[in-house]
């Protein structure tokens, strides 16, 4: 497998329309908030999109009038879903690839990859009018939740419609139950 150096992957990213660094986003958002408030911000890996990811991302679109998708990195990720013997390494699917994916979905009006475990800063600088994760959070747990209550921001959990995940799937392609 060949692995883009930093100066390829950024000139992949400038061909995605929709992808941007956080500087961008924010630029665009405060110069232009008619298109993108309210903003309703959500985050994860989407290592295998599957239909679960596309209601759940039309679900977060429905809630105000753009959807921004923080796309955990490849390193996020890794930090978060640690290599387990026997299955692949995750993510399956490299970042600018995963951001090419969602920055094409209907519901999604941008893309922006973090390289942390959680959506903070992607939050403390967006601010976004609506902070959106699965069902299968509660805002207890929610480490993001303080930072949007702090500055009156909403949270709504989406419930999933289709019960499955990234690992689920590798798990049926594994044949491990």
């Amino acid at each position: 497998m060949k692995h883009q150096g930093k100066s390829e992957k950024m000139d992949s990213q400038k061909l995605i329309s929709g992808l941007y660094n956080l500087t961008e986003l924010e630029q665009l958002i405060n110069s232009q908030p008619t298109f993108w408030r309210p903003l309703v911000l959500t985050n994860g890996c989407f290592d295998l999109v599957h239909a679960g990811h596309i209601r759940y991302l039309w679900a977060a679109k429905s809630l105000g009038r753009s959807l921004v998708v923080g796309l955990n990195s490849d390193g996020s990720v890794q930090n978060i879903k640690p290599q387990k013997e026997g299955y692949p390494m995750r993510p399956i699917v490299p970042e600018v690839q995963r951001a090419e994916v969602l920055a094409a979905l209907k519901p999604v009006d941008g893309v922006v990859i973090f390289n942390e475990t959680t959506a903070t800063n992607i939050i403390e600088r967006l601010k976004p009018d609506i902070y959106v994760k699965g069902g299968d959070y509660s805002i207890e747990t929610l480490p993001e939740a303080p930072i949007v209550k702090g500055y009156g921001g909403k949270i709504s959990l989406v419930q999933i419609e289709v019960p499955t995940s990234t690992t689920a799937i590798i798990n049926r392609i594994l044949d491990h139950d």
